[in-house]
């Protein structure tokens, strides 16, 4: 993810901007860049690269000013070079952006036709641009990000710097956190409350939808109704690992709010901004020679790729073997000539996996890696690393890096599917698509959070429960078993639901509630009838669906979870966070340990 910092001082701040940017280092990046006022007009230094290439540079050309903005960028539209590292400037104003526009085209054109010219390949510039021309037309500041972000579609945090205007800067949030510091006649804007650690320990939080206007004496909050509103002011402890946190209680409640905004770095880092195809980065094999592929992985993982099982056979038409890896070499499988071995880590250290990826490179198969460190061993010893873009995740119980595993198997699916002639140019066109609403309707199913919560408070009572799915939502049915399992310590199961009748129907009776995946794709009839036989026989129902699958059972449900209309394909990335946010809240109602639950490790690096 994108790390920002925006600081309003009475002393230059062009270092301490820096150091600020240094604390967000952890998220990955690959360019930088510091704005600042001088004499009111906007000043910028950015470098490719590590930090130390922005601070040779405001060495050799240092700004003074006491008002700026900094960023690293870890790029997605747009290649990384300096051209496209943030800050991104017009003559009015400076911009500083985490997360993707979605209609960022729809704007370029529009404002390409208004005469406006455009100078990087980012996605960020149509919103610089947008609030320059209400800027132009007359507008104050503050109204003209009101409008600009009313324009705006998908999941993105950003702070806005004006030219000529040394005390005031404006931030928005929408999916990505935002906090704001306070000071002793300074202010503080950080896309982490980490990089304002040494800064200050009074930190206020914007909620989602909201965006403030900050000045050096007060600032003044609007919510996502445009309406004037209060945050709470946090006397933070000093401790980079609580403030880490923000505003959330735990590591996992932050990673699953964060799903947004890195599904969307992850997605647009594999989805050509123009042309709407997938793109990977170069393979040393040619995909479409590839004659089976095999999948290996443990825990969430595997999830992961059984999922991707399903994707793969059906759009790609390729066949798939998927095991865990911890058993796959011990069978000591003879693998196909021009085969190719997908393993999949979150740490890219996982013992297991890595001793069956050693495993397949005796046997000549292509290596593809997924996973969240692209300096891991795994990814080390890999033909090509796929990376998912998570950040670091803290919380045992993956989250964020579920759902970017997904994503970035999803993207390999539709390119494998192009490779082998399954899907032409309209069909890959229209699979990316999909893929890219995927932010900003994983943002919505965070709406339901507070019902979900009264929902948990039911779950913390059972002793046992049940998760039904069918087709890619089996391996989703497991994935929340195991989540709850993880955290809350209840005994869950998770079952294809054709499989109920051949033993699990054993098992349900009042006190067992029953947890079905039903996203509306061509198996949800036979879903809703393992439904009719559960509540036959007094289960207890929580169904997610869409509005429209949860309305025919609607008053029959114990609970239903609405989820927004997608696309099947697409349907597990959004399917899965209902899942996670039910065990988070069971766990907390429960009182366990949620970020570090009992005997578990973040990285298994022994068999």
């Amino acid at each position: 993810m994108c790390g920002i910092v925006g600081i309003i001082s009475k002393h230059s701040v062009a270092g301490a901007l820096v150091e600020g940017l240094r604390r967000l280092e952890y998220r990955g990046y690959d360019s930088a860049g510091v704005a600042t006022l001088i004499d009111g007009r906007i000043e910028r230094r950015r470098a490719e690269g590590k930090l130390d290439n922005l601070a040779v540079r405001l060495e050799r050309e240092p700004m003074p000013g006491t008002i700026g903005i900094a960023h690293t960028r870890w790029a997605t539209h747009g290649l990384p070079i300096e051209k496209n590292a943030h800050p991104i400037a017009t003559h009015k104003l400076a911009v500083v952006h985490n997360g993707i526009i979605e209609n960022y085209q729809t704007l370029r054109h529009e404002l390409g036709g208004l005469g406006y010219e455009f100078r990087t390949d980012t996605d960020t510039e149509a919103v610089a641009i947008m609030a320059t021309r209400y800027l132009a037309e007359g507008a104050a500041p503050a109204e003209a990000v009101e409008r600009t972000l009313a324009r705006l579609d998908g999941a993105f945090a950003l702070v806005f710097l004006f030219a000529g205007e040394h005390d005031l800067l404006i931030c928005a949030r929408k999916g990505p956190p935002l906090a704001i510091g306070y000071g002793d006649g300074e202010m503080f804007i950080g896309s982490d409350a980490l990089a304002l650690a040494p800064l200050t320990r009074r930190i206020a939080y914007l909620e989602d939808g909201d965006w403030a206007v900050v000045t050096s004496r007060e600032v003044t909050i609007f919510d996502r109704r445009n309406a004037k509103t209060k945050r709470r002011i946090y006397d933070t402890a000093v401790s980079g690992a609580l403030i880490g946190k923000g505003n959330f209680h735990h590591f996992m409640q932050k990673e699953i709010f964060e799903q947004p905004a890195v599904i969307g770095d992850t997605l647009h880092a594999m989805i050509h901004p123009t042309t709407g195809t997938i793109h990977l980065p170069a393979l040393p094999f040619a995909l479409g020679d590839v004659t089976k592929a095999t999948i290996l992985a443990c825990g969430t993982s595997y999830n992961a790729g059984l999922v991707a099982k399903y994707w793969f056979e059906r759009i790609a038409r390729i066949p798939v073997e998927i095991d865990i890896a911890s058993e796959f070499r011990y069978r000591a499988p003879d693998m196909p000539k021009g085969g190719m071995a997908i393993v999949i880590s979150q740490s890219g250290e996982t013992a297991d996996t890595l001793a069956a990826l050693r495993y397949c490179k005796e046997q000549r198969q292509k290596i593809v890696a997924v996973v969240n460190q692209p300096e891991s061993s795994i990814a080390r010893e890999a033909d090509i690393v796929l990376p998912t873009l998570a950040g670091p995740e803290i919380g045992v119980a993956s989250t964020k890096a579920f759902t970017t595993q997904l994503a970035v198997l999803a993207a390999l699916t539709v390119a494998l599917a192009r490779a082998r002639g399954t899907a032409d140019k309209a069909r890959e066109s229209a699979l990316a698509q999909q893929l890219a609403e995927i932010p900003a309707r994983a943002a919505e199913v965070l709406n339901h959070d507070e019902r979900i919560r009264e929902i948990a408070a039911e779950i913390a009572k059972a002793r046992d429960v049940l998760y039904l799915g069918r087709g890619s939502a089996y391996p989703l049915a497991l994935e929340g078993a195991l989540k709850l399992k993880e955290i809350s310590y209840i005994h869950a199961e998770g079952y294809a639901a054709g499989e109920m009748k051949h033993g699990p129907i054993a098992l349900i009776d009042d006190n067992v509630p029953v947890i079905v995946l039903a996203p509306p794709d061509d198996l949800f009839e036979k879903t809703l009838s393992n439904v009719e036989e559960v509540m036959a026989r007094g289960g207890r129902v929580v169904m997610i669906s869409d509005a429209a699958g949860v309305a025919r059972l609607h008053d029959r449900l114990a609970f239903g979870i609405a989820i927004p209309d997608c696309a099947p394909f697409v349907a597990p990335l959004l399917y899965a966070i209902p899942i996670q946010l039910l065990a988070y809240h069971t766990a907390v109602i429960k009182g366990t340990d949620v970020d570090q639950p009992r005997n578990l490790a973040k990285s298994v690096t022994v068999e």
